[in-house]
């Protein structure tokens, strides 16, 4: 009898809820963000290629390209990082965002009905919260920007890929060239980047979610007048308005980030990030600078197809992660799951 308690147990529809419940913030962000992550990642793995190559090309030719070298494979070239990393990422993320809300409301801090408490919880929630994901996080961010930048990094050596490396191949070779600490190569503008950019994502998705009728309490109410859309859509609105704004704000240290990284993979000699920024702005002759408006371009190269990528990646997020979370509360059995 004993032996079949756990089986028993496993089947326990009652002690599944349970569970379910006391883990909710877990849950949603797994479910969502495997959705979200498989259906933006062409987008995001477009965005880096654009962010590296040196010359101008537009986005469709750039995908043609792709296709035409790579296959639809090359679209998805390293989407087994973000998706075996998404179960620490994204679950640790919002459990550390949910649990900071839960310990400033149980000690009154910021506990005010308006805009203003409600947005700077969300981002000092999510401040802590980018900080301390990015230190388990940066590693295999690495490793998805060498495969997404394979042939590129390769072209750079004035090498041609016949077969690009698999993961694994490219995890060994960054340790054969740089040991155990280059896996966090670049490490200290990835967490300048998670920290603020998730702070100002979640200050403003918590402040537009207010705005549309959500109270300090987490109760949606209806939404204002002046935009009478079903509440359903709310979550995606709010989602793909602070992914989009955020990243646009972030967007050109990500791309000072990327470009470090390529030139440490590839083997070239290290610039600092100043100067990386200066070359992005300026271009490479000092004595013949570009115009500051055509480096802000060059710069903001890849933000169109960010842009299309957050709303869809941020919009199917918060999505899915409120449906499963209004499908949780309404399982029966045990006390309602903490927002």
């Amino acid at each position: 009898m004993s032996e079949k308690r756990p089986l028993r147990y496993l089947f326990d529809s009652a002690a599944i809820n349970e569970s379910l419940k006391s883990n909710k913030a877990v849950v949603c962000a797994l479910s969502a963000s495997y959705i979200s992550t498989f259906a933006g990642y062409p987008l995001d793995s477009i965005k880096s290629r654009l962010q590296t190559t040196r010359q101008r090309i537009s986005i469709p030719r750039l995908a043609l390209t792709v296709y035409q070298e790579e296959g639809i494979i090359g679209f998805y070239r390293g989407l087994w990082i973000p998706l075996m990393t998404i179960s620490f990422v994204r679950a640790a993320s919002f459990t550390i965002y949910t649990r900071t809300k839960e310990y400033f409301r149980e000690r009154h801090w910021l506990s005010r009905n308006n805009i203003f408490d409600v947005a700077a919880t969300g981002g000092i929630s999510g401040a802590l919260s980018g900080s301390l994901i990015s230190f388990g996080s940066a590693p295999f961010e690495l490793v998805k920007v060498r495969r997404q930048l394979e042939y590129t990094i390769a072209a750079s050596k004035g090498l041609r890929l016949v077969k690009a490396p698999s993961t694994m191949e490219a995890v060994r070779d960054i340790f054969r060239t740089n040991g155990a600490l280059g896996l966090y190569t670049g490490f200290r503008l990835h967490f300048v980047r998670d920290t603020m950019g998730t702070a100002l994502y979640f200050f403003e998705y918590d402040g537009f979610r207010y705005i549309m009728g959500r109270d300090a309490s987490g109760e949606q109410g209806d939404t204002p007048p002046w935009l009478p859309i079903p509440v359903s859509l709310v979550p995606f609105l709010c989602g793909s308005l602070a992914g989009v704004t955020s990243w646009a704000l972030i967007y050109p240290l990500d791309v000072v980030k990327t470009k470090v990284q390529q030139r440490a993979l590839a083997g070239e000699k290290r610039r600092g990030v100043l100067e990386t920024f200066y070359r992005l702005i300026r271009g490479p002759d000092p004595n013949a600078p570009k115009p500051i408006l055509v480096g802000l371009a060059r710069l903001y190269r890849g933000l169109g197809v960010s842009a299309l990528r957050s709303v869809t990646t941020h919009g199917l997020l918060w999505t899915f992660f409120d449906l499963t979370a209004s499908y949780i509360d309404r399982l029966p059995g045990g006390d309602e799951s903490q927002q």
